[in-house]
């Protein structure tokens, strides 16, 4: 089979498929169902592009499949003249993929079940990859998600946006899976690319999608603030050759100005109406970055105690206690950095955690305590699966 089409399928799949398994399941009422009929649309482009050729407009064809598909099986069960009066029509201004993320969120399901599924059918991600972003095994994760998928169908959730009054009640779970999709694209957790644009594009138009739909929400305006602040460095985040450039040395008239004055401009606006949300401290910190003329003139201080914040509305979570000790190891010197990271290093939800061992290997680095760090960033190494990073961890080691 020729390289070229399966590029084409692997390209359609990081872009499309969200959209198309939404659709799809517009029309079947049923995430299995709707699953399997996308999965076969992407078989079938593997077996008619080398043939016919790659479709001028992939997502289009690949969804008109999946949904040829899932008419056959209805017909098949004598479903489709049940199913079809019960289709929800939403507001013009929600997409699908906004539709099947509510579903996905739907307060019958657990939080841990809501974002392992949306995780799954809207990112598109494995059940390895999911279970790696929440530092789970992936025999946990694979019952979440059917768990997740049998209570939807047993409790008969709608498939719909939910009316105007019951947003607010339904918000929160929708954010985090939203900032999730956005996370997993700003550093992929899998691949030979640092980031996945179609990710952060999509998390980008849904915080958007919301935004319209409440324009008046502080949380939504401090999420699409964040994922704003976070997006408009991603230009100067690899070199031209393929390396990973850290923040230290990105070149600062790559980044996206609008972008920033947005993201600030939102995040003013939302803190004038609201306590500060997670996603509000986190744009904050972002902002800090974005704001600061180079990196000598980081306010570190601001930095570590807008992470004093977050840890407190975190409940201690361990990933912010890191980024906590990272900001202590740049105010403060690296040993001050190491001492924060101590107690962390014992931290079951770490423990296969690479960004751990990374950080803890720069510390040792920059105290010349080099047969450490290299031991190390080998442990980063074995913990990290995104190639760029991979190379990044080599180019240290060596």
């Amino acid at each position: 089979m020729s390289t070229d089409v399966v590029a084409a399928v692997e390209l359609a799949h990081r872009r499309d498929w969200a959209q198309v398994l939404a659709t799809t399941a517009q029309l079947t009422r049923d995430l299995d169902l709707a699953e399997e009929c996308t999965q076969d649309a992407y078989a079938r482009a593997l077996a008619v592009w080398p043939r016919d050729g790659v479709p001028e407009r992939p997502g289009a064809w690949l969804t008109s499949v999946a949904r040829n598909r899932a008419l056959d099986v209805l017909r098949r069960e004598a479903a489709l003249h049940r199913r079809l009066p019960q289709l929800v029509v939403s507001p013009p201004e929600a997409d699908d993929r906004l539709r099947l993320i509510f579903t996905c969120c739907h307060p019958a399901l657990s939080r841990e079940n809501q974002v392992a599924l949306t995780a799954r059918l809207v990112c598109g991600l494995s059940t390895a990859e999911v279970a790696r972003a929440f530092l789970v095994s992936e025999a946990t994760m694979a019952a979440r998600i059917t768990r997740a998928k049998k209570k939807i169908a047993t409790a008969r959730i709608p498939y719909r946006v939910p009316a105007p009054d019951e947003l607010a009640d339904r918000l929160e779970p929708v954010l985090e899976v939203v900032h999730l999709l956005f996370t997993t694209g700003h550093t992929a957790p899998v691949g030979p690319a640092l980031m996945r644009g179609d990710l952060t594009a999509g998390a980008l138009s849904l915080a958007r999608t919301l935004h319209l739909l409440m324009p008046r929400s502080a949380p939504v305006a401090a999420l699409l603030a964040l994922l704003l602040l976070n997006d408009a460095r991603a230009a100067a985040r690899v070199a031209p050759d393929g390396r990973l450039v850290l923040l230290a040395d990105q070149d600062r008239t790559l980044w996206n100005h609008a972008q920033i004055a947005e993201g600030v401009a939102l995040l003013t606006g939302s803190l004038r109406r609201h306590a500060p949300t997670r996603f509000a401290v986190e744009a904050a910190i972002a902002a800090v970055h974005a704001e600061a003329p180079s990196w000598e003139a980081t306010d570190w201080s601001e930095i570590a105690g807008l992470y004093d914040v977050l840890l407190r509305l975190t409940g201690g979570s361990p990933v912010v206690a890191l980024n906590r000790a990272v900001a202590i190891g740049f105010r403060d010197g690296p040993r001050a950095g190491l001492d924060a990271l101590e107690p962390l290093l014992s931290e079951p939800a770490l423990a296969t955690y690479g960004y751990l061992a990374a950080v803890r290997a720069d510390f040792l680095r920059r105290l010349g305590r080099s047969a450490e760090a290299a031991a190390a960033y080998e442990e980063a190494l074995a913990l990290t699966d995104n190639e760029t990073e991979r190379a990044f961890l080599r180019g240290r080691l060596g």
